[in-house]
């Protein structure tokens, strides 16, 4: 355990909401909910204005829309989370080598390895390493919001564990130091969830034993929690509570994928059977992904034919998943590129481009529903005209990027019966006007998100 409170963790405020709200300013100070939009869409990132109704992430989207019907309810834009992310992770990076990203918005810090360490060790009492961690850590927020308008929660202790808790005490848009030797007593009165890796069924075992709070399982004692929970468990769960944590920041991890493959003891040559195989594969893989802790972006299929020619193909999804249906569809899908007439005697499914975290799987919920709604449409009629959309009409997602000819860049409110509705405002402009055109309009295209602050030099 350190003396100085040197390891930093960040957390961005309410990210995906924070930064839809950053990109249009008729949604700033009002609710702003992220997430699935179809009937089993859940809420990724809810803003905090939001929150005040009750509504939080996972929640179910249509519980959300009862509890804040009025919010603005958007579709994830992954290339403006991710935009952003980059920038907050670089700032980072400018304080130290060893960060370790837990998410998009999220990551721990050893200031310690970083330009700061020599005056970091070179600290005469705890008072003075503590002041200038301190200054470290309010001169990073103030640069999060210099670059980019956002606001970050941030906590500093002398140990991963601590700095998470800190970090939470914070938000939002706070800071919070717990200074080394004080970990027992800060822990002592929190509810066990507060533990990482206490999650409800933990819980309710801890409580059948009497045990709410963390000062509860210090007092149980390691003997009675191993017990309870278990060896590995039980002893980990009792050196949290006494606030013990050695854990270094681990910036990188070995694997660049995650792969499994199996031999047919005879050629497989029926379509169905070979699809079969691949979702068997790619709910393997994604065990395997989950054990480890990461998600992946890109999806590779390998195939060996019956003359043992190997081919492999790969497509990169929008953002990184851990979610079973999507790697299968995805797996399937290349699986229709290879021709494997003959036989196969060998199939593969992988997860490149791999990411530390699994950011409550919007994309996957993406991809679900657009499955699900399927490429045609129907004749949809109003009380004032009958609209014929045609099939192959450009679909439009509430909170998308576009760009008009003669209006310039917006997003998306909404659309429906044949109609897209845009209001054209960027994140330096004042509150925009909305427009309404046909959803197959030439004029208007999708675009890039824009950033959150102007080019150097204006614009």
């Amino acid at each position: 355990m350190r003396t100085v409170p040197s390891i930093l963790h960040l957390d961005m405020d309410a990210f995906f909401a924070a930064v839809e709200q950053a990109s249009k300013p008729s949604l700033r100070g009002k609710p702003v909910i992220v997430g699935g939009l179809g009937g089993r869409g859940v809420v990724s990132t809810a803003s905090y204005e939001a929150r005040r109704f009750g509504v939080h992430s996972a929640m179910p989207m249509a519980q959300a829309r009862r509890l804040c019907p009025n919010a603005a309810f958007l579709t994830g834009r992954f290339d403006a989370y991710r935009a952003n992310s980059e920038i907050v992770m670089g700032l980072l990076r400018e304080r130290s080598p060893l960060v370790e990203p837990l998410s998009l918005d999220e990551a721990f810090v050893d200031l310690e390895a970083g330009p700061y360490g020599p005056a970091l060790a070179a600290a005469t009492t705890p008072a003075e390493g503590a002041q200038l961690v301190l200054a470290l850590a309010e001169d990073l927020r103030a640069d999060i919001v210099e670059h980019t308008g956002l606001t970050a929660s941030v906590g500093v202790a002398g140990s991963k564990l601590m700095a998470k808790i800190a970090s939470e005490q914070a938000k939002p848009d706070g800071l919070v130091l717990i200074e080394p030797g004080t970990e027992r007593g800060v822990l002592a009165p929190m509810p066990v969830r507060a533990l990482p890796g206490i999650g409800p069924a933990t819980e309710q075992a801890l409580r059948r034993a009497g045990l709410t709070t963390v000062a509860d399982l210090a007092e149980a004692g390691f003997e009675e929690l191993v017990a309870l929970l278990g060896k590995a468990h039980g002893a980990g769960v009792f050196q949290m509570a006494l606030g013990w944590d050695e854990r270094p920041v681990v910036p990188d991890r070995d694997a660049k994928s995650v792969s499994v493959e199996d031999t047919f003891e005879v050629d497989l040559a029926d379509r169905e059977r070979i699809l079969y195989e691949i979702e068997q594969l790619a709910a393997r893989c994604v065990r395997r992904l989950r054990a480890a802790g990461r998600s992946g972006r890109t999806v590779v299929l390998k195939v060996r034919r019956f003359d043992f020619s190997t081919l492999t193909r790969s497509e990169t999804l929008r953002g990184p998943t851990d979610d079973a249906e999507v790697i299968a569809a995805t797996a399937r899908r290349l699986a229709t590129q290879v021709d494997v007439t003959g036989g196969v005697r060998l199939l593969g499914v992988g997860v490149a481009q791999l990411a530390d975290y699994t950011q409550e799987d919007l994309f996957a919920q993406l991809e679900r529903e657009e499955r699900e709604s399927g490429p045609a449409t129907v004749v949809e009629e109003t009380v004032e005209e009958a609209v014929e959309v045609d099939p192959a009409a450009r679909r439009w997602w509430p909170g998308q990027d576009v760009t008009h000819r003669e209006f310039g860049p917006g997003w998306v409110q909404g659309s429906g019966v044949g109609r897209v509705t845009v209001r054209f405002e960027t994140p330096y402009s004042g509150v925009g006007r909305v427009r309404t055109f046909a959803v197959g309009d030439e004029e208007l295209e999708p675009s890039g998100a824009l950033p959150l602050r102007p080019p150097a030099g204006g614009g």
